[in-house]
């Protein structure tokens, strides 16, 4: 690949910036929505969990949730790191005609006591409490996230902008397989992958066009 071609591709499409919960849509099935999970999570006294497999897209749908709350919930959002077991947070009231919403993203990270103390600090303060998790910790399940080839090819395509071609689709395909159906890591070995061969990646429909190893 010459120097002339590369210089007319695009960015990585793959980059942190495009991939990270918040920068991407949850992708739903037909019989699910949005909406729906949001209401579920209303009527269960803003009391939930979203729980699935590391890197199935909780925290991504977690990101797509929050903003379509209504406005009088105050959302205090903690996302804990790796191995994270203590939770420091804002105690305070937020304000008459306001509903407090604790939101904790990695809550099975914290300690059996922490976990129990954040539970009755929202009873006693009448707080809501959302979490993610990656197995049931006694909340209303709002949720539970899963990946398939399907969806990892469905998360290529919105990134890449069209159809896959065959050599985008094994990459993807073997990427997947590799990382145990790991979105999430999916798309960060798509990054390296892509900066190696950026050319694989070309959309099906134009890839005889923009493929530089064409002779012409």
């Amino acid at each position: 690949m010459d120097q002339h071609s590369s210089d007319h591709l695009p960015s990585n499409p793959f980059a942190t910036r495009f991939v990270r919960p918040g920068e991407i849509d949850f992708l739903f099935s037909d019989e699910d929505s949005l909406p729906r999970v949001a209401q579920q999570l209303q009527q269960n006294h803003w009391r939930g969990q979203i729980i699935g497999p590391h890197g199935s897209g909780k925290s991504t749908l977690l990101a797509s949730l929050l903003p379509v709350l209504p406005p009088e919930v105050h959302v205090r959002l903690h996302t804990l790191r790796d191995g994270q077991r203590r939770l420091a947070f804002d105690t305070s009231s937020a304000g008459e005609g306001c509903t407090v919403l604790l939101v904790i993203d990695g809550f099975e990270q914290l300690s059996r006591w922490q976990r129990w103390r954040i539970h009755r600090h929202c009873r006693r303060r009448n707080w809501g409490l959302l979490i993610t998790a990656h197995a049931d910790l006694g909340l209303p399940t709002l949720f539970t996230t899963q990946t398939s080839e399907a969806l990892a090819r469905q998360l290529a395509e919105r990134r890449l902008g069209g159809e896959l071609s065959a050599a985008a689709l094994a990459e993807v395909q073997a990427c997947y397989r590799l990382k145990s159906g790991n979105c999430r890591e999916m798309l960060f070995d798509l990054y390296d992958r892509y900066e190696a061969q950026p050319w694989l990646f070309v959309p099906a429909d134009t890839s005889k066009a923009e493929d530089p190893r064409i002779s012409r």
